[in-house]
């Protein structure tokens, strides 16, 4: 019974944890794709960005890319950074439209002084409260990341960072290191079991389409032209399987 209410940060580094078998996982498991997606769309909502216009987006530990596909269909551009290799396999393999690079955010993040106009992070800080090695001091690793996640945002913009905290000690920490490199705000807590939840106000329902389909291929096309990238038009021929050559 302990083994099965083990915390993933108890395993071992992350990018060990996070395997092929892992990366699996949130490539098929639609019930991980969901609530990744609900999360993404809340972190979104928390971030208040202008309407109207596509923004640069750093989502931290974006793993398969599955936040990432939220923030394309909303019409923005996104970079994603993860420490796992197979994860960031699984993204290319599922073709998103960010960019990728595979990094530890303990160390920082490497980017240009006001390069994002927001960032989210979809369970990925409570990680860095963790040592791995005698090397990890986690205040050390939080205030790095914090420190470089506050200089590669532009002036004003907002980090939005779910995460699962252990206990108490744990929160406090993460929030010392974010206050201590520049941040300011503080903590939400949502419940979204609860009937005072379930009586919010919900968003539009999208469409769920079948990849690869005519539909699926013309929302991306359009969306893609949204974004100011260059798109082939359409034709009779788009969205149709070609046939195999031998």
């Amino acid at each position: 019974m302990a083994s099965r209410s083990r915390r993933p940060e108890h395993s071992g580094p992350p990018e060990l944890f996070y395997d092929q078998n892992e990366a699996r996982k949130y490539v098929r498991n639609s019930r991980m794709i969901d609530i990744q997606t609900k999360m993404t769309e809340r972190a979104l909502e928390l971030l208040c960005l202008p309407e109207g216009q596509p923004s640069y987006l750093l989502d931290i530990g974006c793993g398969s890319g599955l936040s990432g596909d939220y923030i394309s269909e909303e019409g923005h551009y996104w970079v994603g950074i993860d420490i796992s290799p197979a994860m960031l396999d699984a993204a290319l393999d599922r073709d998103t439209e960010g960019d990728l690079l595979l990094g530890d955010m303990g160390q920082g993040v490497p980017f240009r002084p006001g390069s994002f106009d927001g960032c989210i992070s979809i369970s990925a800080v409570q990680w860095l409260c963790n040592a791995n090695k005698k090397s990890d001091v986690p205040a050390r690793r939080l205030y790095c990341f914090f420190s470089s996640l506050y200089s590669a945002l532009v002036r004003g913009a907002r980090a939005v960072l779910q995460l699962y905290p252990e206990n108490s000690e744990q929160l406090e920490l993460i929030t010392t290191q974010a206050t201590r490199a520049g941040f300011t705000g503080g903590v939400v807590v949502d419940f979204p079991n609860s009937a005072k939840a379930k009586k919010a106000p919900h968003k539009k329902a999208r469409r769920d389409l079948v990849k690869k389909s005519r539909e699926w291929v013309l929302e991306k096309k359009e969306r893609r032209r949204r974004q100011g990238k260059e798109v082939r038009p359409d034709t009779q021929y788009t969205g149709r399987k070609r046939k195999p050559r031998f």
